[in-house]
Formats: C-alpha cells, sequence, structure tokens
C-alpha cells in the first residue's frame, strides 16, 4: 500500500509539473502572438517634418545608406546572432555615444536622402532608448522622415541563458526634399508559427517626391532583407522587390532602392575578401534585371563578422562582406559611389554613398 501511494504521490507531481510547464508555453505563446508587430500587406506611413523643396532633372541627389545596428554593435561587440554571445550593448551610455558618433558622421556628409536599418524605438537590448527620436530631433528641422516597424516582441526568449527580450525596431527614411506620400510594404515571411513571433517582418518603405515640372515621381524605396533563413526567403523577398521596381520604372517614374540587402552584387568583386565558412553570403545576378544598375564599392566592405569583438583582434581573422548598396532604374545617371570606411567603430556596418542624377 505504502508503494502504491508514493507512487501515486510521485506521479501526481510529475502531472502538476507538466501542466506547470504547458500552462508556461502557452502563456508563453499567447503573450507573444498579443505582442509580436502586426501587420498589412500595404499600409500608409505618417511623414514627419515641413519641409517644401523638389527635386529637379539634373540635380545632382546625393544618397547615405546605413545599418546602425540599433548602437550596440560596435567594434567591442559580439552578437549571439551572428555566432557570438552578446545580446546587449555595454551600456546606455556607450549606446548613446555610438548613435551620437553615428549622427556626428551624417552630418558630416550632409546627404540629401538617408537609408537607415536597425533603428530601435523601445529595445532591452538598447536600453530602451528613442533612437529614432534622436535621429528626428537632430535632422527633423532639415528633413522629413518616415518610419517602418520590423521587428516588435514583448519577449525574445534567446538566448536561454540571457534572453534577447522586449525588442521594437524598424527602418526610417529622411528627406530633404517633400515627400508626398509614403507607404509600408510587407514582405514575405519566411518563418512559421511560432518562430514568427520572435523573428523580424521585413519590409520595404517606400518614398514618393514629386520632380519638380513634371507628372513623374522619385520614388525612394528603404530595405533591410533577410539575414536568418535558409534562402527561399531571400529570393523571394527580393522577387517581390524587383517586380515593384519594375512597376514603377514601367511608369517612367525614377527609381531607387537602398540599404541593407544580406546579399552581394554579381556587379562587385566579392572575392576580394575571402570566404572564412562563418557566412555564406547569397550573389544576386544583376543581369538578370537588365533596366537596373545594381551598384556597390568593392574598394571597402560594408559589414563585418560578428562571432567576435573587433577591437584589439587579428583584423585578418573576420569575414568581410559587400551587403549593403543600391538598385537604380535605368533613367538615372551615378555620379558616384563610396564606401566610407569607418573602421566598424560604432556599429558593424559602413556607410554607403552615392551621388546620382535624374536623366531627362
Amino acid at each position: 500500500m505504502k508503494k502504491r501511494k508514493g507512487l501515486k504521490i510521485f506521479l501526481g507531481i510529475i502531472g502538476g509539473l507538466l501542466a506547470a510547464v504547458i500552462l508556461f508555453v502557452a502563456g508563453f505563446l499567447i503573450f507573444g502572438s498579443a505582442t509580436t508587430l502586426k501587420v498589412q500587406d500595404r499600409a500608409p506611413v505618417e511623414i514627419s517634418g515641413d519641409v517644401s523643396a523638389a527635386v529637379s532633372i539634373d540635380e545632382p541627389v546625393t544618397l547615405m545608406t546605413w545599418n546602425v545596428g540599433y548602437g550596440a554593435l560596435d567594434e567591442r561587440e559580439d552578437c549571439y546572432w551572428d555566432g557570438g554571445v552578446g545580446v546587449y550593448g555595454e551600456s546606455a551610455e556607450v549606446v548613446q555615444e555610438n548613435i551620437d558618433a553615428i549622427k556626428a558622421e551624417i552630418r558630416s556628409t550632409n546627404p540629401d536622402v538617408l537609408f537607415v536599418q536597425e533603428l530601435d524605438v523601445n529595445s532591452k537590448r538598447s536600453y530602451y532608448i528613442d533612437e529614432l527620436g534622436s535621429f528626428r530631433d537632430d535632422f527633423g528641422s532639415a528633413y522629413n522622415s518616415t518610419f517602418a516597424p520590423n521587428f516588435k516582441a514583448g519577449c525574445v526568449p534567446l538566448p536561454i541563458t540571457s534572453p534577447t527580450g522586449r525588442v521594437e525596431a524598424g527602418i526610417s527614411t529622411f528627406s530633404k526634399y517633400s515627400v508626398s506620400d509614403a507607404e509600408r510594404i510587407q514582405l514575405p515571411i519566411p518563418f512559421s508559427y511560432p518562430m514568427n513571433l520572435f523573428n523580424l517582418k521585413r519590409c520595404l518603405l517606400i518614398n514618393r517626391i514629386p520632380i519638380e515640372n513634371s507628372d513623374k515621381e522619385l520614388v525612394l524605396i528603404n530595405l533591410h532583407l533577410e539575414a536568418y533563413d535558409d534562402g527561399d526567403g531571400k529570393a523571394k523577398q527580393l522577387a517581390m522587390l524587383m517586380d515593384i521596381l519594375q512597376e514603377e520604372y514601367d511608369k517612367g517614374n525614377y527609381v531607387i532602392a537602398g540599404g541593407d540587402f544580406n546579399q552581394t552584387f554579381s556587379t562587385a568583386d566579392y572575392a576580394k575578401y575571402p570566404d572564412l565558412g562563418i557566412w555564406d553570403c547569397p550573389v544576386i545576378d544583376a543581369e538578370s534585371y537588365p533596366d537596373f544598375s545594381f551598384v556597390m564599392d568593392d574598394a571597402t566592405p560594408t559589414c563585418r563578422s560578428l562571432c567576435k569583438p573587433y577591437s584589439d583582434a587579428d583584423k585578418t581573422d573576420f569575414q568581410y562582406y559587400m551587403i549593403d548598396g543600391f538598385v537604380v532604374s535605368g533613367n538615372v545617371t551615378i555620379n558616384s559611389l563610396e564606401t566610407l570606411d569607418k573602421g566598424f567603430k560604432n556599429t558593424d556596418h559602413n556607410p554607403v554613398v552615392m551621388s546620382i542624377a535624374l536623366n531627362k
């Protein structure tokens, strides 16, 4: 009788523990579903700022794209998601220092159009600093700005030892020219439930700028394509992007897409930066899209591997990539293109700057 009673108690304890685990997991998934980013296929985006300038045909336009690594991926950091162990910036003070240094470089370059990726607005990993607000405080008087969220989760549970926690982030475009319309377009999501609750929901941020004495528009597309899929997601997102670019170009509009492609272009000499087996970077075949120019400056890499900190390390023991650049329609002339070598001091990406003119 005592043995049966002991077994009954043991089974009761095990059953209670299993029920508690099931309730915890169910509750966490309900919480994840309630706090994840809710998306629409297409949604209007608010335009901030009071800029009235119009762009003109043949007028030089300078564009800059920069993945700012949410102010936390400076030279002292690695990243769990890229083979390291880190999740957060060193401190709130360091994150703010990185953001301030990035903004200072932007002011020095003084672009007419700025594409920013990985900008946090309310995330544990960047100590809840409103980086979008910081950018708008500095640039709001001279630029129209738009923002499209691509990552929101009440709690990202990985890594188990130090969960990423709350994340709210996105991409932002700043324009010295008046933006008449802005839209967020959802890209295909390669992750299924429940993983899609805790992954980015990547998108395109489209700004439309009227052209002086023309019925055509300058269409600016800011992007940050998939990084952590098996390759199928990248392919579907690229196909959707190129369909939109072609549609706009067929209307006679001038189209520029820029940002972090998480892929390199066949037009770049990517063999300059040997593959160390850290991450297999896909290559976009530019010849498949004859109406567009795919441009990256291969003189300087735009990104470095994050498997370990960069400062005080052997710089030959890192993998370097060219994954940031621009796609430009055939009615746009490229005057210059340069990746600015900032030594990955404040973020794991270098900025890319391009000067263009719209053809008559």
